[in-house]
């Protein structure tokens, strides 16, 4: 069985615990696309846009983003901004199910992350909020060697999370709640990350 069809089985199986968000958080719903190449699995991630005003600015994503009064639902509001970031329609895509829903330590989001993959050459055209956008092999998730740890600056006690190098020296890690968003995903192909404590 491969990393894909344990993925795909998986998910078809799971029933996502969906949390309302805390009266200070606001729903908001991110994309993970997966690319099956023949051998390899490719996962989609963009690199924010810096923007003082924005919390994620620099971060390491999944396209998403809060949901709007316009979305009928938050499945809805991550098509929607998949395509307004990266002028991708998700519509023809597999859609594969829904991750367990993350609540932001600080931020104010309760993240919900439905999971597609791709049956088509994916031509990406990202907007101002996305500085890069990347496939990454699946495998570096379960490389060892990219794994490390990341001291929150400005956190009173000093606060320490798992971190994920995709991209190499002097760019940006994986971390918080695309991190565990992951943490999930890798978990349904095999793979056991470094938890969030």
């Amino acid at each position: 069985m491969t990393t894909y069809t344990k993925l795909q089985a998986a998910l078809a199986a799971h029933n996502p615990k969906i949390d309302p968000p805390p009266t200070n958080k606001k729903p908001a719903a991110v994309a993970a696309i997966l690319n099956p190449l023949e051998n390899d699995l490719q996962l989609l991630f963009i690199e924010r846009a810096a923007h003082p005003k924005d919390p994620w600015s620099g971060h390491i994503a999944f396209p998403g983003g809060t949901i709007e009064p316009e979305d009928p639902d938050l499945k809805h509001t991550a098509e929607r901004e998949t395509r307004e970031e990266l002028n991708f329609d998700l519509t023809p895509a597999q859609y594969l199910g829904r991750l367990d829903d993350v609540t932001g330590a600080t931020l104010p989001v309760t993240v919900a992350c439905f999971v597609y993959a791709i049956n088509r050459p994916a031509k990406l055209n990202p907007n101002d909020e996305v500085c890069d956008v990347f496939w990454t092999p699946f495998a570096y998730l379960a490389d060892a060697s990219r794994y490390q740890t990341l001291d929150l600056k400005g956190w009173k006690p000093l606060h320490t999370v798992p971190a994920i190098d995709l991209l190499g020296p002097n760019r940006p890690v994986l971390w918080g709640l695309t991190y565990r968003l992951v943490t999930q995903l890798a978990e349904f192909g095999g793979i056991n990350l470094p938890k969030m404590t």
